[in-house]
């Protein structure tokens, strides 16, 4: 078994690979089905270790096995599950170590796909479903062995247990982790299916990128409480988890409530099993996949669209930059012309290039509305939204000087994101800075250039990260680096949010003699001179040979 955080995390990678190995061999590579497949055993393999972990320290303490009580039904096993709801739950016929004796029969795959929708069936583990904006659910699992040809399916079926079994790796030594080993092991097995598709972009947001905005978001507070905080676009969760992990725990109960929303039913699956790796699950309940700025799920009263919107105490968010939603643009201006949700504006549909359209400017706003009367804000923008002259980009800009919500700007080096050569930054804001000042942080010549694949992105070094983050927590203000302003400093400046037009411009000047002075203007005058007559000569060259040109 292994015996140190570091092999533990090799071995899981092993599993994760041998299963992808597992895929390809049956014509799954690349395949959407791949995915849904991988997931499912991981998570159902996880689950299953983390549920008889704790089952099997709860049956040293009332000294009966795990198989009579899991098999008997009796109160020792209500009790358990009462001592630990956040778990899923599973049937002793559901077990990896039961379905593992039944492998050698010719209908084990039915029998495995059969104990997945059990699992989801429960009512006991009906919290771990996801909502749709419909009012729907999507289960927890989904048979899967119908994904490959039914001739194979029981091979297929057999081959997952040989590599999931308990004698293979269990993940007993591993619920001790924290949660940089649970998002190196998520980012892992998620990696090959982190690309672009469907309506929204699902661009995974780099660790970096993630852990500046969860310390500069917490850091702009003055103390740590009890938080409900947000995603719009929370895609698979890294920027919401981080924050969450940042505002921590307290008397072992997570500070952070969760509230997310996603259109992608890919990216939303990927969410309900990051929240699960890292022990969110008190807020699954929370996660909703659908539109966010047609149909928004989150209100005062659950279900209630008349209560009103929620406001949050933190938003987080990378929303896709560009993209055609002209199907349900007017849908929009529609049902929300009567609040100001969309204060600066919905843009218009154009007649070409219609996958051009600034999604991201609702998200913005959507961001705004959505934040409590003292409420913060992160939220990845394209760099150019920074200095726009016009449009959408600058009514908001200017709302933000005017109302006195900016806190601030940190503008990242470009191909920060591999799969994008968009320039990005990150806009910081909060409704409580009503006299403060606004720093403005130029990152975008750290890093280092390394290839990802047929990509190139650039890489922050944990020196780099630490920069970032302490000087925009502590307002520092560093040469070609970062700047304090004013509100009213912005809006001469034209409601500009680029550093660089902000920076001191800096005249060295140099002690030298009367004499160096003179001998260094005399070689000045020298050498133009010398240009001169060469420029003479090589005019009344090209006019001498113009003039020798003759029409044959």
């Amino acid at each position: 078994m292994p015996t140190t955080i570091f092999d533990m995390e090799n071995k899981i990678k092993e599993i994760i690979d041998d299963l992808k190995g597992l895929c390809s061999q049956n014509g799954l590579s690349n395949q959407a089905s791949e995915e849904r497949i991988i997931t499912s055993v991981f998570l159902y393999k996880f689950l299953n270790d983390k549920f008889m972990y704790h089952l099997s320290q709860f049956a040293e303490e009332v000294e009966i096995s795990v198989e009579d009580i899991l098999k008997n039904e009796n109160d020792e096993l209500s009790a358990f599950y009462d001592s630990n709801a956040t778990d899923v739950s599973f049937g002793y016929e559901d077990t990896i170590q039961a379905l593992v004796n039944h492998v050698s029969q010719p209908d084990f795959y039915k029998q495995f796909d059969d104990a997945l929708v059990r699992i989801s069936n429960s009512v006991r583990n009906e919290n771990f479903s996801v909502e749709t904006a419909d009012g729907s659910r999507k289960p927890l699992f989904e048979p899967i062995c119908d994904e490959v040809e039914s001739s194979a399916r029981n091979n297929f079926a057999k081959a997952i247990f040989g590599i999931i079994a308990q004698d293979k790796f269990d993940f007993s030594g591993a619920f001790n982790g924290n949660f940089d080993f649970y998002s190196a092991i998520f980012e892992y097995l998620i990696k090959d299916y982190n690309v672009a598709s469907g309506t929204y972009a699902e661009y995974f947001t780099p660790q970096a990128i993630s852990s500046i905005i969860a310390k500069c978001l917490v850091g702009m507070s003055d103390k740590i409480e009890a938080a409900e905080i947000y995603d719009p676009s929370a895609g698979s969760g890294s920027l919401v988890l981080h924050l969450a992990h940042e505002l921590g725990q307290e008397g072992g109960m997570n500070r952070a409530v969760v509230y997310t929303q996603d259109i992608s039913n890919k990216s939303t699956r990927f969410l309900r099993l990051n929240m699960m790796l890292n022990s969110m699950t008190e807020s699954l309940g929370n996660i909703i996949q659908g539109d966010t700025l047609l149909k928004p799920a989150h209100y005062n009263v659950e279900h209630e669209a008349t209560s009103g919107l929620k406001k949050f105490d933190y938003i987080t968010s990378n929303p896709p930059f560009k993209m055609d939603f002209s199907s349900t643009r007017d849908n929009i201006e529609k049902e929300w012309e009567d609040t100001d949700r969309f204060f600066a504006g919905i843009p218009k549909i154009p007649n070409k290039k219609k996958d051009s359209m600034g999604i991201y400017l609702l998200f913005i706003q959507h961001i705004i509305y959505s934040l409590k009367a003292d409420g913060k804000a992160a939220v990845v923008v394209p760099t150019g939204f920074l200095t726009a002259q016009s449009g959408i980009e600058k009514t908001i800009r200017q709302k933000l000087i005017d109302e006195k919500m900016l806190k601030g700007v940190i503008s990242m080096p470009s191909n920060i994101f591999a799969n994008t050569g968009t320039n990005v930054s990150i806009l910081f804001i909060d409704k409580a800075n009503d006299e403060g000042e606004v720093v403005l942080v130029d990152a975008s010549k750290l890093g280092s250039k390394v290839k990802d694949g047929k990509n190139q992105k650039t890489v922050l070094s944990n020196e780099e990260v630490t920069k970032i983050e302490n000087t925009f927590i502590n307002q520092d203000v560093v040469d070609d680096f970062s700047v304090k302003v004013t509100y009213d400093q912005i809006a001469e400046k034209n409601y500009s949010f680029s550093a660089g037009q902000y920076f001191e411009v800096k005249i060295e000047y140099i002690e030298i003699s009367q004499e160096e002075f003179n001998n260094r203007m005399l070689a000045y005058f020298t050498r133009l001179n010398q240009l001169f007559s060469e420029g003479k000569s090589l005019e009344e060259d090209i006019n001498k040979r113009l003039g020798e040109l003759k029409y044959d």
